[in-house]
């Protein structure tokens, strides 16, 4: 919350006007390039107008050039370029202006100028106040949303794999029905443990969408609100409301916090309201509604439902099957899927078979399908995303169906409708073949265990359901990135967030950062707000190591090629020094001038001319990087070229690795090369990259690493250009070298 309240005290202190004193916060959701390139532009639009700035950075590798104390109390205003929640509880009393980080990096003149006449900040307001006008409205929910997603994921993976190991080592099918693992065996406390990560997911999902709106009072309410819609016994449900219960009560928990934290008390309460008053009014406001509000419909759906699916029995078994299919399918554990589940074990005991095994060959479709698509377009997704694609596929095998509810929450207009699709698909076809299922539970393990017949045609039903589920999700985000014009579809990477990271190297992966590169280079500590040190694209650079896992001063120790030696023109480097050379051609006595030139080297050799060009004919991205592609296969270190642009476009469809300042650096992490290579080439016109400044690529290096050197090696490259890319006058003489050899002699400066 922020108020019109007057200035707050500037930091004189002397009675004498000093110069204005500003503070920034930068962060992006993954801390890579946007974190660092936001700093980099407001300390420079500060430093142009003669304004005292210091930056703190919120990236991957953690809070860098940290806002202490005394920065607060001397300061005049505060900028929050931040897409993510920022504590702002240590602001109280100063002008704060919340914008997005996009903002920082587009318009941080603006910026400067606003926050002049920001609202003061007060001791009541949210730790992730509203943005600016500047902002968009949508990016909060959105925020919000993948928030709680991003919690949730840990607690479905757990719970999901440690139920599907107990099922499939301790469990066995019972003649009463259902699969049984004995009660006093070590299988049933894994799966006892298993079940509690799966009953804490749901209110995890729930309690992090508040949080994200409403900070910390907001947790409380948040999780016990998710807890309450996933129990239908407190709202005289068989099922609760599941995942999308614990939606509504987490964005219903997150702005009722906020409309309550709007409300005027006294001063003597004001302390006790984020702790005591707001949780406890918040909790049982929203609790009370759902039960005797939001509790009762569905109630009455699942009644319904239920009711309804009992006049169908009579009726075309590929009709009913399409309908179980769907309704397994739409909410995956909620009060639709319950009652299909419910209506089908049910029906076990009065002979009746085939129902269950149209529910039973429909359960695996969602997590299976979902899994499948991972794999089949990964560009379409993180690697959080992947690697939880794989888990799905597990607990797919075992019957889970939750493990596609991570998918479902965070993109339910693609994957919801494919889930259903394929779930009706699979129900279907399990109804004309007639499969049946004596136990209520599904997928293939049922079919292992020896509790489905008609095995063949059940797995045949699942195959064909979880390969429209997969096919129909990859369209639907394929027509989904269209709309966007390109931009990469994936919630852990959002369209305007350039990860600059080699393809599977770990996005956002805490490690060495730039800061730590510039750290490592200088001995010092790095700090970002030192206006018109560096340029925005230097510094995107430099973040681009924050993909990578290890510490990038092993870059200079001289451990692996060592680029420090390099630079200092030590033995090996390279530096054209005749009594380094080791040529047996050379001999005591013999000028060096007379010497054959010897081409300088640049990156321990994977830069060479071979791979540098002064004009590109391609006119685009995909042209440029397989024209790029194609200079770096003249060394002979590309195995297959058509991999390694497979590989970069994948990168790119990621985010763009178009860093601003007319400077782009594909790359890719692939065994379509033997070993690292580097490529150099210029463009006269300009390629459009999607550089978040808006200008054309004119100087595109390419970066290519088997998958064996991603690790140390990457980093040292990323450091040693970044080094140099800071710096104005290097990136002027490289657009102004004649030729090939004037181009390597200026990168030859990098090392």
């Amino acid at each position: 919350m922020t108020s019109t309240a007057g200035p707050p005290p500037t930091g004189g202190g002397d009675g004498e006007r000093q110069r204005l004193r500003l503070l920034a916060v930068t962060a992006c959701p993954t801390g890579i390039a946007h974190t660092y390139m936001a700093a980099e532009k407001l300390a420079r639009a500060a430093e142009s107008r003669g304004i005292d700035m210091k930056v703190e950075t919120q990236g991957s590798i953690g809070a860098e050039n940290v806002l202490d104390d005394n920065d607060v109390s001397t300061a005049d205003g505060v900028i929050i370029a931040a897409d993510k929640d920022v504590d702002l509880s240590r602001f109280v009393g100063k002008r704060v202006l919340v914008v997005g980080v996009a903002e920082g990096i587009r318009h941080p003149e603006r910026l400067i100028e606003q926050v002049r006449s920001a609202p003061v900040h007060t001791a009541s307001g949210t730790a992730s106040a509203t943005a600016a006008p500047t902002g968009r409205e949508r990016s909060v929910a959105y925020k919000a949303l993948m928030n709680g997603v991003s919690y949730m994921i840990p607690f479905v993976v757990v719970g999901g794999l440690l139920i599907a190991i107990s099922l499939s080592l301790g469990g066995h099918p019972d003649p009463s029905g259902g699969l049984v693992i004995p009660k006093d065996s070590f299988w049933m406390d894994v799966n006892n443990i298993g079940v509690i990560g799966f009953t804490l997911m749901v209110p995890i999902l729930s309690g992090y969408i508040a949080y994200a709106i409403g900070d910390r009072p907001a947790l409380v309410p948040g999780m016990i609100g998710g807890w309450i819609a996933n129990t239908g016994s407190l709202y005289d449900s068989k099922a609760g409301a599941g995942f999308i219960g614990a939606i509504v009560t987490g964005f219903l928990a997150g702005y009722l916090v906020l409309w309550i934290k709007k409300v005027k008390v006294p001063k003597f309460v004001q302390p006790i309201m984020p702790i005591i008053v707001i949780p406890i009014v918040a909790t049982t406001a929203l609790g009370l509604f759902f039960i005797n509000v939001i509790g009762k419909p569905i109630s009455w759906v699942f009644e319904h439902l239920t009711s309804w699916l009992g006049g169908m029995t009579g009726t075309s078994a590929i009709l009913l099957g399409t309908i179980l299919g769907l309704m397994i399918a739409f909410d995956m554990g909620g009060p639709v899927n319950k009652t299909a589940f419910l209506f089908g074990a049910g029906l076990i005991a009065t002979g009746n078979q085939a129902v269950m095994g149209m529910c039973a060959a429909a359960i695996p479709v969602m997590p299976l399908g979902q899994g499948l698509a991972t794999l089949i377009r990964q560009r379409f997704y993180t690697e959080q995303e992947r690697e939880t694609g794989l888990a799905s596929l597990f607990m797919g095998c075992f019957g889970i169906s939750e493990g596609a509810i991570p998918f479902a929450a965070a993109r339910p207009a693609q994957v919801i409708p494919a889930n259903m699709l394929g779930g009706a698909v699979a129900g279907a076809i399990a109804g004309l073949a007639g499969v049946k299922d004596a136990v209520p539970h599904g997928g293939p393990i049922v079919a292992v265990l020896g509790a489905v017949s008609g095995v063949p045609m059940f797995f045949v039903a699942v195959a064909i359901g979880t390969a429209v589920t997969a096919v129909t999700t990859v369209a639907l985000a394929d027509v989904s990135e269209r709309k966007r014009h390109g931009a990469p579809v994936g919630h852990g990477v959002s369209a305007d967030e350039p990860e600059l990271a080699l393809v599977g190297a770990g996005v956002g992966t805490p490690g060495a950062g730039g800061v730590v590169a510039e750290r490592a280079s200088r001995g010092g500590t790095a700090t970002v707000g030192s206006a018109g040190s560096s340029t925005g694209a230097a510094a995107a650079v430099e973040t681009m190591a924050d993909a990578g896992s290890a510490g990038i001063d092993s870059a200079n120790s001289g451990s692996a090629n060592s680029g420090s030696a390099d630079a200092e023109g030590a033995p090996g480097s390279g530096s054209g020094s005749p009594a380094a050379s080791s040529d047996p051609e050379i001999r005591p006595g013999i000028l060096p001038e007379a010497l054959p030139e010897v081409p300088p080297e640049v990156l321990s050799g994977y830069l060479t001319e071979q791979t540098v060009k002064v004009g590109l004919d391609a006119g685009d991205k995909e042209g440029v990087i397989r024209e790029m592609a194609g200079l770096l296969a003249r060394t002979g270190k590309v195995v297959d070229v058509e991999e390694l642009v497979a590989t970069a476009l994948r990168r790119e469809a990621q985010g763009t690795t178009g860093l601003g300042e007319e400077i782009a650096i594909p790359h890719a992490k692939t065994d379509a090369v033997s070993a690292p290579v580097v490529g150099f080439a210029r463009s006269a016109e300009g390629v459009e990259w999607g550089s978040l400044d808006g200008t054309k690529a004119r100087l595109v290096f390419m970066i290519a690493v088997p998958e064996a050197a991603a690790g140390d090696e990457h980093l040292r490259i990323l450091a040693l250009l970044s080094r140099k890319l800071m710096d104005a006058g290097f990136r002027e003489r490289l657009s102004a070298a004649e030729d090939e050899s004037a181009v390597l002699g200026v990168l030859s400066e990098v090392g």
